[in-house]
């Protein structure tokens, strides 16, 4: 216990006197010198002592579904800095291919007392039955960032997917593209059900009724895409919108790989604007969620509820922007 007080007193800057009265319960320490000792007890892993077990720490779970795709450690990278402004510790948890799954850190950061967390690109109903009733308990605050189901009792921030899919097939359509093939995630997939909702109205008025045999479901790989642009290039589209950067850049694979050029033959779009897009082989025309923007929405979210307030009960959506580079032009003559 000695070597214990000695390491949270040291992270902490302040004495081993000091942490033993704040483990104890005890009066006569501030609360932010308070605060500061419960982090650093957190920090290192310790299990906090019955008087103080109560209080949340203030470690923020982050949880995301892997950290392949750019766009989740942009997301990460905001809520990071904006998390250590507030003077709030992040927790990075990621799904990794081993095994660990969303229900496996939900379980650590309730042990660990957490504040709250927020879910990137998934959902906290994935996480499990026993996990979710445990949340709910505890009236954790909670906050979803595109979130992948419905989930309407949740503060959720989300890009415009409908928006996205719209500005997409304004651009290609407006290049003289009568055929646009949709590459989209798996079935169920709540973004990828708006961006598919878009794509059919938008067809639906314009005469087309077929407008179906454009679209495709697979996984957020550059694989997944180079699969579904084979299969929608063989039933003849000119252009293709993808759900995400990744597909986009298989995509481009696929066309290569049957001679033909982008975006001389082939028309590209890609979605969240990720990393090293613009200096792809063409740059990638694509769809840029505002990251940082819903980032801060986010937090806003979430300080609420960590100040005791409601967290806003309806939907908050951002829109997206679409970034018109290389990889779109005219639909061939």
């Amino acid at each position: 216990m000695t070597t214990r007080l000695s390491a949270v007193a040291k992270f902490a800057g302040v004495s081993e006197a000091t942490v033993s009265r704040v483990l104890n319960g005890k009066s006569g320490v501030s609360q932010a010198t308070r605060d500061t000792v419960l982090t650093a007890l957190d920090v290192f892993g310790y299990t906090r002592p019955e008087p103080v077990r109560t209080d949340r720490a203030r470690l923020i779970g982050l949880v995301l579904p892997d950290l392949q795709n750019p766009i989740f450690p942009a997301f990460a990278e905001a809520l990071g800095v904006s998390l250590i402004q507030r003077g709030l510790v992040p927790v990075l948890c990621t799904r990794t291919a081993d095994g660990v799954s969303e229900a496996h850190y939900i379980q650590m950061l309730l042990a660990q007392q957490v504040g709250g967390i927020v879910f990137v690109g998934s959902s906290y109903v994935d996480a499990g039955p026993e996990q979710c009733r445990q949340l709910a308990e505890r009236k954790l605050p909670i906050v979803l960032i595109n979130a992948a189901d419905e989930n309407p009792a949740v503060a959720r921030i989300c890009v415009d997917d409908e928006v996205a899919a719209e500005q997409a097939l304004i651009h290609l359509t407006g290049l003289g593209h009568d055929q646009v093939g949709l590459i989209l995630g798996p079935s169920g997939h709540v973004p990828s059900a708006r961006k598919l909702a878009a794509f059919g109205r938008f067809w639906e008025a314009r005469g087309e009724r077929r407008w179906r045999r454009w679209v495709d479901h697979t996984v957020f790989t550059p694989e997944g895409g180079r699969s579904a642009a084979q299969r929608l290039l063989a039933a003849g589209v000119t252009a293709l919108v993808c759900g995400s950067d990744a597909l986009a850049l298989g995509a481009i694979r696929a066309a290569r790989k049957q001679g033909l050029s982008v975006p001389g033959d082939v028309s590209v779009i890609g979605f969240d604007d990720s990393t090293y897009m613009a200096v792809t082989d063409p740059p990638l025309t694509t769809v840029r969620q505002p990251v940082r923007a819903m980032a801060a929405a986010a937090m806003s979210a979430l300080q609420a509820q960590l100040d005791g307030r409601a967290a806003p009960s309806q939907e908050v959506l951002f829109e997206p922007e679409l970034i018109v580079r290389g990889t779109t032009g005219p639909a061939p003559a």
